[in-house]
């Protein structure tokens, strides 16, 4: 198989979470010790552990033969394809993780199954000569989160301080992270709470319904500061917080039907609607950067966009043969992930499509100087092409 169609790999299961694994996992206790008594012999090799993405789905509780797990693979920044096998999978029997949230720092991250929350955590262990990282499912309990039903959103404040949750039932929950002491909670903040992100300061919080307003929270006082009304048919259906050029923080939203709605982080008023595709969005992300916006849709497409202007700025036809059902872009902003229906993951790089061969006004502009330089040194033809052009001019007018 050619490196270039490693950029897109079917893995067997459906994936309907996606994250960049952090920098800074630590060795397991016995790897520590072994390289702390200099045992081994043999020259190791240091796989950054943002080189690799983490997924997670699966076929649920049914018979159909497709398991739920955890899945990491490696990304190769050099070729930017992805592993053919994973790296590490972690088997979760008959739950199936339907959202997953990884955590900003070293800790691990959060699934989300059809009763309770699972936490997990990273391991480094030394395979193939190389330490790579694997996942397992920690010990602790996060018993806020158990029994509660299916949450079907999950999201860390940029310093992965706060935890945010939401439920099918329609409950918020907000908790200080990592001692799980509750912040906050809403009864029926909507009918059901579908997208949640946090501002960069980590000062507010937006939610999403299943159809309706958009809500901004104060997290501190968790008093409602805005109301984001739809207009005609909206639906939202995802929600970034993004800090354009200038370092002023918007608020985009997605309409299911492939319009982004800007809005102003001070006014809470409108300033931006723009369509972006006529098929729906199922998934939506912003760069670290905040410079560019992803949508994956009910086509398979992705879309890349400026997030000032909303200007397309690369657009990948097909890019999966099911709806995108999630998106994460790499911690320098320089890659997309992407997951599907179709049991398959991929990475795009974000340059922007150009154009091969030398533009077309390139080459009138380089025959027009060419023919300026030829009058110019010869005087008598000049005076000749400065007469006719006259006469032009005169028959125009």
């Amino acid at each position: 198989m050619e490196a270039e169609a490693l950029n897109h790999v079917k893995y067997g299961i459906p994936f309907y979470g996606i994250g960049w694994v952090p920098d800074g996992i630590p060795l397991t206790s016995s790897e520590q010790e072994e390289n702390n008594d200099q045992k081994t012999e043999t020259r190791t090799e240091s796989v950054p552990d943002s080189n690799h993405i983490v997924l997670a789905g699966g076929g649920g509780q049914g018979n159909s033969g497709v398991k739920n797990a955890v899945v990491l693979i490696q990304f190769d920044p050099a070729s930017t394809c992805i592993s053919r096998e994973p790296v590490a999978k972690l088997g979760l029997g008959s739950d199936l993780p339907y959202r997953m949230a990884v955590h900003p720092g070293a800790d691990g991250l959060i699934c989300a199954f059809p009763e309770s929350c699972s936490w997990f955590e990273w391991e480094k262990e030394l395979r193939e000569g190389a330490h790579k990282p694997s996942v397992k499912q920690s010990d602790r309990l996060l018993k806020q989160l158990q029994d509660v039903g299916q949450q079907l959103a999950l999201a860390f404040n940029k310093e992965g301080s706060v935890l945010a949750t939401g439920g099918e039932d329609g409950n918020l929950r907000v908790f200080n992270w990592p001692s799980m002491e509750i912040m906050f909670t809403q009864a029926q903040a909507h009918r059901t709470v579908k997208q949640l992100d946090f501002s960069h300061d980590g000062k507010f919080l937006v939610s999403l319904g299943q159809s309706g307003p958009g809500r901004v929270w104060d997290v501190t006082s968790a008093a409602v500061v805005a109301t984001l009304p739809t207009e005609k048919d909206e639906v939202f259906c995802a929600c970034k917080f993004s800090l354009v050029n200038n370092g002023i923080e918007v608020l985009h939203l997605a309409d299911k039907d492939g319009i982004i709605v800007t809005w102003n982080t001070t006014t809470w008023r409108r300033v931006r609607s723009k369509r972006i595709t006529r098929d729906g969005i199922t998934a939506f992300d912003v760069s670290a950067d905040g410079k560019l916006l992803a949508c994956g849709t009910t086509a398979g497409d992705l879309l890349i966009l400026k997030s000032a202007g909303l200007r397309v700025q690369k657009v990948i036809p097909k890019a999966h043969s099911g709806f995108v059902t999630a998106l994460s872009f790499s911690h320098d902003s320089r890659v997309l992930a992407s997951t599907s229906m179709d049991s398959s993951a991929r990475v795009s790089t974000l340059e922007e499509v150009k154009k091969s061969g030398v533009s077309l006004w390139v080459v009138i502009l380089i025959i027009l100087v060419s023919i300026l330089a030829y009058f110019l040194n010869d005087p008598e033809s000049w005076t000749m092409l400065k007469s006719e052009l006259e006469k032009v001019y005169s028959s125009w007018r």
